[in-house]
Parts: C-alpha cells; structure tokens; sequence
C-alpha cells in the first residue's frame, strides 16, 4: 500500500495530529524547523589547543553521548595557510587511548597520526603536539584512527588556503560535512554484522516482489543471485534503519541553513566525514560546478549530482539567481534516508524536500561479473 504523504498531513492537520504522524514519518520527511543557522566554530593561527571529551548530543529530540573534540560535532574548522607553520595540541579527556588523522595531509609521517604505526597514541589526561608545515591547499577533515570514536563524532573540516591568489573565484563559502549517527553504539552496530552481515538490509527483494514486478528483476537474474548468496539490495552494510544523516551535525529536520545573496557564486565545500555511508548530493533546481576533488583543483564539471564515498571531499561552486531557497540533499546511495539542509537568502525560508527515489538494484556488472556465461546450471 502506498501512501500519499500530501494526503496524510492534510487529514492530520484536520484532526490536530501531524505532532503524532511526525513521530512515525522518516526524519527527512518531517517538516522540521523553519532553519537553523549554526556556523562551525574556526580555529586558527599557528598555535591551536584541541581538546577530546565526551559530550551530550541532540538530534531529532533524542539525546546520547558523543565524542567530541572542544566540545562540538563536528569539531572546529581548522583554518590554515599553505606556508604557514602549525602546532597543535591534543589534550586527552576519555578514558580511553585517542588520536587524531590528518587525512590527506604531506606530512612527516610521526605526525601522521595513526596508533602503533606512526606514534604510539595519545593516553588518557595526557597532550600530545602535533608539529609540521603546511605544504598544500584544498579541502581536507581530521579524524580519529583509534577504536569506533570517528563514528561516535570524532571528526572536523580543515580548509587550508593556497598561499597565493584562489584560482577559484567565489564571493561566500560553506562548510558542508556529511557524516552518519546513530543511537546504537558502534560496538554493537559491529557486533551484529559480525553476527549477520545483512542485518540492517531491510530492503531485501522478495518473492512477492518477483512475481508482482516491484523488485525489477528477472527469474533469472533472482537465480544468479541466489547461487551467490547474495542480495542485489545489500549495497550498504548500514544504513537509515538505524543511521539519522547529518549535515554540519544536525539532522533533517533541523535544517541547517546557509545563507547567500542572489547573483553570488557560493563555494561549497563539501566532506563525507561518515562513518560508512556514500552519498548522492544535489540541489534541486541549482547545477553544481565541480572544481575540486579530495583537496586538488580540477578541471571545472557541470553537474545536477556528483557521489561521495566516505572520506572523500568535493567543492563545488553553485550560482543561485533567484530570491527562494534551495534544498540541499544528501542521499544514501540505498536510498533509506537522506540529509537535508538549506540555501537561503534569509533564515526561515525553506524549499521542497524531495521524496527518496526507488531502491536501487546491484547489477553483475556492479560486481565485476560482466559476463556471467561461466553461470550456468
């Protein structure tokens, strides 16, 4: 049965109950706050102190412990100069051994930031300095490389700029991090895919989907599946069943909102800092220009949509004319929830957040298995 979502809040509205059909609608889909503006904090200079605690985190009025570094999620922006030389130190504040990656950094690799590989890690109530020059420009993140922290919120942009002109011309920026949380620990999210691998695939294609046609896939397609024991759906190991998507740290229906002027060119610099989930991105209505990939200027692309895999970073730069908002989308690439946020002229304005688009099917060429001749039976 499918329901018509207009439909459903028009007859909520009449009878004073959209406050209940929120709670059983999809975050991405609630209608949410008219914005929330929450620019990331900035560090920077040549001397920077960072702090890693645990935190109290609210998103969708639920509230649990994040690990955090000064205290917010996502940690601070750090902002440098190619040339520049930067300290920064680490203070230690869990009870557990900590680091922090500087992730794509040309770096001495004793600064590189990786426990029993390039330093020995940071101990509880203890500071370690972080030392080196600044040898590049771009978009980059820093992140934990100790246990399951990065997904309990461990992580921050860095935007490093180039020493002398930006060969790429814009008027305002946004930091857009992209990133996956949930209120199952780490630990256990790891426990039962360890126990079954498709534990969080509730998207599976059934027999009732073959022979009604909803699945799109033929017998014999299903057949090859089934030889390999494989589900065409499994395309994430987790997902919206349990991950709420954030953009800059706040959920869909919070809407964090970016702000520009009609006619500006607006930098968006955009990082996926989850923990396991690749993300279509679009705004509707707004081409996108790619010109830059993890922190290196390309060649200028035109697009509608661009994929982030985890850990990567795109620029773009989006040109919006009009006096209306934007949505900014970041969709699972399974397609079982989204994170929402919003470009504006002013705050309080908002656009339409599109529905999720159907589940995608895995094909043998996905695979690496073009020819599936040797198959057979």
């Amino acid at each position: 049965m499918k329901l018509d979502r207009r439909l459903l809040l028009r007859g909520a509205v009449a009878g004073g109950g959209l406050a209940a059909l929120q709670g059983l609608m999809p975050a991405w889909a609630q209608t949410g706050s008219p914005g929330l503006r929450s620019d990331l904090p900035t560090l920077t200079g040549p001397n920077i102190d960072l702090t890693i605690g645990q935190t109290p985190f609210t998103v969708n009025g639920r509230t649990a412990t994040a690990t955090t570094i000064n205290g917010v999620l996502p940690a601070p922006v750090l902002r440098l100069r190619e040339g520049q030389n930067v300290r920064l130190a680490v203070t230690n504040t869990l009870d557990e051994d900590t680091s922090i990656h500087w992730h794509g950094f040309l770096l001495p690799f004793q600064m590189d930031g990786v426990p029993g590989i390039s330093f020995p890690g940071i101990k509880p109530r203890e500071t370690f300095v972080y030392e080196f020059p600044i040898r590049q420009s771009g978009t980059f993140w820093y992140h934990s490389h100790s246990g399951l922290q990065e997904a309990l919120g461990h992580y921050g942009p860095i935007v490093i700029d180039p020493a002398g002109a930006d060969p790429v011309a814009y008027d305002r920026e946004h930091v857009l991090v992209l990133s996956d949380w949930s209120f199952m620990h780490p630990h256990e999210i790891l426990d039962k895919l360890k126990k079954s691998p498709g534990y969080f695939n509730r998207q599976r294609t059934t027999l009732a989907g073959l022979f009604s046609g909803e699945d799109r896939m033929s017998l014999e397609e299903r057949r090859m599946w089934g030889q390999m024991r494989m589900d065409p759906r499994d395309i994430l190991d987790v997902n919206g069943t349990t991950y709420t998507y954030l953009i800059n740290g706040h959920g869909p229906q919070e809407n964090w909102t970016g702000l520009f002027r009609p006619g500006e060119r607006v930098r968006l610099r955009i990082i996926n800092a989850s923990a396991m989930s690749i993300f279509n991105v679009r705004i509707p209505g707004l081409p996108m220009t790619v010109v830059q990939a993890d922190g290196e200027n390309v060649r200028p692309v035109e697009t509608d949509e661009f994929q982030i895999s985890v850990a990567e970073t795109y620029d773009v730069i989006v040109r919006p004319t009009e006096d209306r908002a934007y949505t900014i989308v970041s969709e699972a690439i399974d397609r079982s929830g989204m994170g929402r946020a919003t470009l504006a002229p002013r705050l309080g304005m908002t656009a339409e957040v599109p529905p999720l688009r159907e589940v995608p099917n895995l094909t043998m060429k996905d695979m690496g298995m073009g020819d599936m001749g040797g198959m057979g039976g």
